[in-house]
């Protein structure tokens, strides 16, 4: 099963050619180490209707496996990717950020600042990353064996009962 994979941005400062973004090329490289697809990318300012509209246009129209967002998870007050994942999902996701957060912090006491959310849109989980291009590997890494089942059980693929 190829998983198909979109990768958000958000950074105000790559964004505006301030820096540029590191995070999403690092994700990128983990994903093409899989045998997933990324079918999407992306680069979005801290900007919270645009950020909506681009998780509902890739998981209604595009139809992506997984949505990975890095960035604006922190306590910024332009940090609002959690608040614009939680207004597109269906349901959440929890146990996947309480494993990025609890793995985090084996390696930071700052993981605990982490206000990254998970969830369903549709048969599309929507996972939050921290914007730091290690930090966004590391958490990521952390769930990445789950996924592939996550999505056999959103597709109502009999496969997923293996194992159970």
């Amino acid at each position: 099963m190829v998983i198909r994979v979109g990768i958000i941005t958000v950074s105000d400062r790559s964004w505006n050619g301030e820096r540029a973004d590191l995070s999403g090329p690092a994700l990128e490289t983990l994903i093409n180490k899989t045998d997933w697809e990324v079918a999407a990318k992306a680069l979005l300012p801290d900007q919270i209707d645009l950020i909506r509209d681009k998780l509902i246009e890739w998981s209604d129209d595009k139809a992506l496996d997984i949505i990975l967002t890095t960035g604006g998870t922190g306590f910024s007050p332009r940090d609002i990717t959690p608040e614009a994942t939680l207004a597109v999902l269906d349901r959440q996701a929890p146990g996947l950020a309480e494993v990025m957060r609890a793995s985090s912090l084996k390696l930071t006491p700052n993981a605990m600042l982490s206000r990254a959310v998970t969830g369903i849109r549709g048969s599309t989980v929507i996972i939050n990353l921290p914007g730091s291009p290690k930090a966004a590997v590391e958490n990521l890494q952390a769930i990445i064996n789950v996924l592939p089942h996550a999505i056999q059980l959103l597709h109502n693929d009999p496969a997923a009962e293996i194992g159970h």
